[in-house]
Parts: structure tokens; C-alpha cells; sequence
């Protein structure tokens, strides 16, 4: 597994009632972790489902590795808030939900077992394989998602505000957890958050969505790991970005749209 340069350039999304998306272009380079904030209703789901494939944009184009993206891909995998496990089956089974999908590649027996028992591992899941999602904790469940993701081998993480419904300290461990998976595939990542400290914490760099589902602000994240022993640094950075939030929320703020490459 290995990470892909994701391109969009353009893109606009519009429903009947409203423009999500207007004109946006940015650059995610290969195996960069991309936190993306924004006040609720600017398109952040929405995006993440374009690049997906779930959604046609209305105009524009999203590549990754220079091939248009046009539906649903085996190399790109999206989780959300909620783990969305299948009370009726046990971990291995949700995990290995979906390895069988039109747009995955046919697998042997064996093949399937590998990526699951490879995926388990990979999230300490491995004793739970036979457990129900009614025993797992909330932290644990989250891990079971991000295992499926894991199992399609993707080249390209996308993660909707997956951490949010977890106490602080699951949380963190989600989030270790995320950023050392990321790290070890080489996957690329897009990870939409509310929280400016979750961030700060994960990121390579953080992308602002504002008023109009255009791109408000973009800040490189330069700091060392670990970045809990970083306050003062990552402090500095999350001052402009809450200015940065708190304009893209007033009624007559206008935000420019440009394009912000890796």
C-alpha cells in the first residue's frame, strides 16, 4: 500500500436549493495527512464524498495519480462518525464487509484472510475477531471501522469526523492510532474535523473550508512528534486558524477562492 497525489481542480458541487462546492482546487500530496475544518453546512462531507466517488461533481475534475475519478474505487476508502458495523456479524465478518463489492478485485480465500487478520492486527483487534459490536466499547468500534478501511489496502484514507462521539482519552488513542496506520502504509489522508485540536495533532497540514465551500486558509504543521509536548508551538498555529474559523461564520464574510498545492 502506498499513497497517492489527489488533484482537484474546479470542482463545484450544486444541489437544487444550493452551491456546496464553488471552484475549488488544492493538491494533497502522496502519503500527507490533511485535516480539513469548516463551519457546519460549507461541504466538508461533501467533498470527502466526491473524492470517493459517491458524488458526480456538477463541474470540475478529481484525479488521483492523474486518473479521473469517476465512481467508486477499491483504492479509496471512506469512514464516518459512526462506526456503522453489522450488529449481526462479528469483527472478522465487518471487516471483510465490502472485499467482495464490483469495484474491489477478486480475492482467494486466503487472500481475504490475509488482508483481514493483516487489518486486525494493525488496530490490536486481533483478540476481538469473533466478538458482536454489542461488546465492543466505543473506542474498540471505531478501531473495527478503521480495520474495514484497512482491509481494502486503499491508497487514499478518507475519515468524517470519526473521533468525535469518543471520550478525550479514546480520542487520543484514536488518534495515535490513525496518524501511526497512516503512517505505516504510506496511505494519503484527509481526515474532516471540528476540532482545531485534533488538527493540529494529526496533521501535515490544516485546510480551512469557508463561506460558499471555498478554500480559506491553509497552514503547514511543522512540528515534531510527540506534538502533545508541543504546546507552545502548535498554540501559535491554532490562534490564526480560530481568527480564520470564527471570520468564515460571519454572515457577510466573503471568502476568496484559490488554489493551495502541497
Amino acid at each position: 500500500m502506498s499513497g497517492a497525489h489527489l488533484a482537484i481542480d474546479g470542482l463545484a458541487l450544486r444541489y437544487p436549493n444550493r452551491a456546496v462546492l464553488q471552484a475549488l482546487s488544492l493538491r494533497v500530496g502522496p502519503g500527507e495527512i490533511v485535516a480539513l475544518l469548516g463551519p457546519s453546512g460549507c461541504g466538508k462531507s461533501s467533498l470527502l464524498r466526491a473524492i470517493a466517488g459517491l458524488t458526480a461533481p456538477s463541474a470540475g475534475r478529481i484525479e488521483l495519480d492523474g486518473e479521473a475519478i469517476k465512481g467508486p474505487r477499491a483504492d479509496i476508502a471512506l469512514a464516518f462518525q459512526h462506526p456503522a458495523l453489522l450488529p449481526w456479524l462479528d469483527v472478522e465478518r465487518n471487516v471483510a464487509f465490502g472485499l467482495d463489492f464490483k469495484h474491489q478485485p477478486r480475492l482467494t480465500r486466503a487472500a481475504r484472510e490475509a488482508r483481514v487478520t493483516a487489518a486486525l492486527r494493525a488496530v490490536g483487534l486481533e483478540h476481538a475477531r469473533h466478538w458482536r459490536p454489542a461488546q465492543l466499547s466505543g473506542g474498540m468500534a471505531q478501531r473495527a471501522a478503521l480495520a474495514r478501511s484497512l482491509a481494502r489496502e486503499p491508497r487514499v484514507l478518507l475519515f468524517d469526523e470519526p473521533f468525535g462521539a469518543l471520550d478525550e482519552v479514546t480520542r487520543a488513542g484514536m488518534q495515535d492510532l490513525f496518524v501511526e496506520v497512516a503512517r505505516r502504509t504510506g496511505a494519503t489522508a484527509l481526515l474532516v474535523t471540528h476540532d482545531i485540536d485534533e488538527a493540529l495533532r494529526v496533521a501535515d497540514r490544516v485546510l480551512l473550508l469557508g463561506n460558499g465551500g471555498r478554500l480559506a486558509g491553509n497552514w503547514p504543521v511543522d512540528v515534531p512528534a510527540p506534538r502533545d509536548a508541543q504546546l507552545l508551538a502548535l498554540g501559535a498555529l491554532r490562534i490564526p486558524i480560530l481568527a480564520a474559523l470564527h471570520a468564515t461564520m460571519q454572515p457577510a464574510a466573503a471568502t476568496p477562492a484559490y488554489t493551495m498545492d502541497a
